[in-house]
């Protein structure tokens, strides 16, 4: 079984190094400085630990790859990139590849079967973070990360046992399970946060408020539309104390999109996905409506985390 890591940033940068320090055989696809570094140093993974390099060969498109069997794609890109990576892999890879939809967001499976026939949902619990060319940080220690999978949309089968055998191997809790996608679910809540962290550059106890707001919109509209989706008590069982944040991070995925200046950010998957399941069951998402529109704003100017402060954003809602 060879993996290809398909958007190898925070992520997938630490998905695949570990998945090669387990013995695996992985290959990167990355773009712009990001691949030129990876190509010319190998990938650094800066951790508690210190700093470890991998010498992985690293592509700029699927086209490049030389398709076998066996091959997993794991797909790491930004939600924002996920039509454009599948429509490369179904142009190149073998009809049958078995790709693994490692993102945030819970639209990626679907537009995947859309494509490929073998698809896997894949809760990604991995504090990570990618701000340099070449360079990911790894922070939790000694287990990088939760990463359970499950066949899409609800079964359990021999690959993704073996996935999930791989990435334990790499050190990562991992279990094969069905209900993969009810964490996914779970997780999409926690990230709802993700725009309004990017926007005010940190949360701190002032945020709660406003944080609240957000997550009982999409628990409202989750329920609206009769979503099935794992407690906060499954969350916090499955969690445990198996992720300790021994490498602080500036912050999460969007307020790295916006810290790197990337014009884009996923905000129409998290908080949008809110925002449509209440436009289509009649439940009002006001706030991660504005919050959607604000960050993706910011995106698109190019400004850095840190514009605005969750009583400032709690300020424009009331209005």
């Amino acid at each position: 079984m060879r993996f290809v890591i398909y958007g190898a940033g925070a992520v997938g940068g630490v998905i695949g190094a570990r998945l090669a320090a387990g013995g695996a055989d992985v290959v990167l696809i990355a773009r712009g400085a990001h691949l030129e570094a990876l190509r010319r140093d190998g990938l650094r993974v800066e951790s508690a630990a210190g700093s470890a390099r991998f010498a992985l060969p690293a592509v700029g498109a699927p086209q490049e790859i030389d398709w076998r069997p066996g091959d997993v794609v794991i797909l790491t890109v930004k939600s924002t990139e996920t039509a454009a990576a599948l429509a490369a892999l179904a142009a190149c890879a073998p009809p049958d590849v078995p790709v693994v939809c490692a993102q945030n967001g819970v639209s990626n499976e679907r537009a995947a079967l859309r494509m490929l026939p073998d698809i896997y949902a894949l809760c990604v619990m991995l504090p990570a973070e990618h701000l340099s060319p070449g360079v990911v940080v790894q922070g939790s220690s000694p287990v990088p990360g939760i990463l359970d999978l499950g066949r899409y949309p609800r079964a359990v089968d021999a690959t993704a046992e073996a996935v999930a055998g791989a990435l334990r191997a790499g050190g990562f809790d991992s279990v094969a399970r069905p209900d993969a996608m009810r964490f996914k679910y779970r997780k999409l809540l926690l990230n709802l946060g993700n725009a309004l962290e990017a926007l005010c550059g940190r949360l701190d106890d002032g945020a709660t408020e406003a944080l609240d707001v957000l997550r009982a919109e999409g628990t409202a509209a989750l329920d609206a539309a009769g979503v099935d989706y794992a407690s906060a008590a499954e969350d916090r069982a499955r969690r445990g104390d198996t992720l300790r944040v021994d490498v602080p991070r500036g912050g999460g995925s969007t307020w790295q999109s916006l810290r790197r200046g990337t014009g884009r950010v996923e905000a129409d998957h998290l908080n949008g996905e809110i925002v449509l399941l209440g436009r289509l069951h009649g439940v009002p998402t006001p706030a991660n409506d504005l919050v959607r529109r604000l960050v993706n704003a910011a995106a698109r100017a190019g400004r850095p985390p840190g514009e605005l402060t969750p009583s400032a954003f709690l300020r424009l809602l009331r209005r």
